[in-house]
């Protein structure tokens, strides 16, 4: 409107208002305004406070505009005020509520219904659904990266609360929501400005989990090492054979190269701290190792304590005996399903039953409650069906665990270091190095993976990866037969690469040359 009115056909000659207070509640803002409207000709006139144009009238309008500021900002800081109590008592304040969660009345104070947040059986499986894909994949693949899990779930139809498709930046914010394991933080930003607020500021209010904190916390530590600022080029595809995987244990820092030359010319490389490197002995004390030291002390101990076949068979019926006791939980989750679902269909045939005994007619807003029932229970039904089709746990045989660690035994020793590097990574997340030990740390869950075939086991995403050159340039693409032969001189022979590969993607050569190969 004020832009119009300044327009050069001079559209308007006056503006008026009910107060000066719905003009603008900011004083240097509203006499900005008001002479950038006097120029263009045109008069703010308010019904309620008429002032004229002299010297005092305009004093007394600028003293209002201060008290109309003054009021909104105290009006502002008692209702912040209000909110914040409301929260740290454990009410919802009225933000968006996250997927997997719905209000429920708790208490009336006067006109005024207290809510909190409880839990949406339905919504709560499309929440457990998207941790389970991004951590261990939907069986017939690895672990998702969050492009590849919004494509698939619009690939699949789900939609947000709101009937949307997801995005990226949804996915990404489910993922990192602390509401998830029953932390929700309120007064985190500033509603205005959206900057954050000092950390003393935030109210945690204790809302029911869905997600396990330790799932959670795996999640997020994955989502770092997978953040292209943090993972660069040089840990992928460099000739380094722990890169991105040995991390200083005093303060969690990359472990990188660096090399130092002797009095007789030799040239040695160890593998750093990489903070104490940057910032000297007030980041991390610092610690250094021989890299060719390092990578045969991993090597050896996981061929020698971890891809032995009882090893393997004590880790795994240890996972299984966790996974038993996680089948209660989801039979609970089947039930709470399967009650909404009864309670949906008994409510329709009460409904129906009224229609048909002529209690009462089939108006718009009888059909408006029948469509919300009938999608309340097509929901309840499309979650069962969903746990339904969950992928059952993997039983081993003697053999096939004892294919793989020879499998493994074999390929973490020789070949190439892009090769041995990738097998390493499909079943180890870190290795942390420490004054007088040193601590290889991977996933019970991700090695079930690996040893059961899995295509692409890897929990790692692949970042970086540079795409051919259409004009073969630079960076050419190995022909596809030299491609097949070493990856079956790597493998030791292909029988054994039908029956167990731990990656479907090795090195630089693509998805099809592997299975060519295979």
């Amino acid at each position: 409107m004020i832009e119009r009115a300044c327009d050069d056909d001079h559209p308007y000659d006056v503006i008026v208002v009910y107060a000066f207070s719905r003009f603008f509640r900011d004083g240097f803002t509203m006499e900005m305004y008001i002479r950038k409207l006097a120029k263009a000709g045109v008069r703010l006139v308010s019904i309620t406070q008429e002032l004229g144009d002299d010297p005092a009238q305009v004093m007394m309008r600028q003293i209002i505009g201060l008290f109309d500021e003054y009021q909104s900002r105290e009006n502002g800081k008692h209702v912040r005020k209000a909110m914040v109590e409301n929260a740290r008592q454990g009410f919802y304040n009225g933000s968006p509520i996250p997927l997997g969660y719905k209000t429920v009345e708790i208490d009336k104070r006067g006109a005024r219904i207290k809510k909190k947040l409880a839990i949406d059986a339905v919504e709560a499986e499309t929440v457990k659904l998207i941790f389970r894909l991004y951590r261990e994949g939907d069986g017939t693949s690895g672990p998702l990266g969050v492009k590849n899990l919004t494509t698939w779930l619009n690939e699949r139809g789900y939609r947000t609360r709101r009937g949307a498709r997801f995005g990226v930046a949804t996915v990404h914010g489910i993922l990192t929501n602390t509401v998830y394991i029953g932390e929700w933080v309120f007064n985190k930003r500033d509603s205005r400005t959206q900057q954050p607020k000092p950390v003393n500021e935030h109210v945690t209010v204790e809302v029911p989990g869905i997600i396990p904190r330790t799932e959670f916390e795996a999640v997020s530590a994955t989502l770092k090492t997978r953040d292209p600022r943090v993972t660069a080029p040089r840990v992928v595809t460099g000739p380094i054979l722990l890169t991105g995987i040995a991390t200083c244990a005093g303060c969690n820092g990359a472990m990188t190269l660096r090399t130092g030359t002797s009095s007789t010319g030799k040239v040695h490389k160890y593998y750093t701290c990489s903070t104490c490197a940057r910032q000297g002995k007030t980041g991390c004390k610092g610690r250094s190792v021989q890299m060719a030291k390092l990578d045969a002390i991993v090597v050896e101990n996981l061929a020698e304590r971890l891809f032995q076949p009882e090893r393997l068979k004590l880790i795994l019926g240890k996972l299984a005996e966790r996974r038993s006791e996680q089948a209660a939980e989801v039979d609970q989750r089947v039930a709470n399903l399967r009650s909404e679902l009864t309670a949906a269909e008994d409510k329709l045939k009460r409904l129906y039953a009224m229609v048909e005994n002529g209690l009462t007619e089939l108006d718009d807003i009888l059909k408006d409650r029948v469509a919300a029932l009938k999608t309340d229970r097509d929901r309840a039904k499309e979650a069962l069906d969903r746990i339904k089709l969950r992928p059952k746990p993997h039983d081993f045989d003697d053999e096939a665990i004892e294919r793989f660690g020879r499998l493994m035994r074999e390929n973490i020793a020789s070949g190439p270091i892009a090769f041995r590097k990738a097998y390493i990574k499909s079943v180890v997340d870190r290795v942390e190095v420490d004054d007088h030990a040193i601590r290889i740390v991977g996933d019970k869950a991700t090695l079930e993976q690996v040893i059961a075939g899995d295509q692409n086991a890897n929990p790692n995403v692949r970042s970086f990866v540079r795409k051919w050159r259409a004009r073969k340039d630079s960076n050419l693409r190995p022909s596809e037969s030299k491609s097949a032969q070493h990856f079956n001189k790597i493998n030791g022979c292909s029988e054994l690469s039908r029956s167990v590969h731990p990656l479907i993607t090795l090195g630089n050569f693509r998805r099809s040359e592997c299975e060519a190969a295979r």
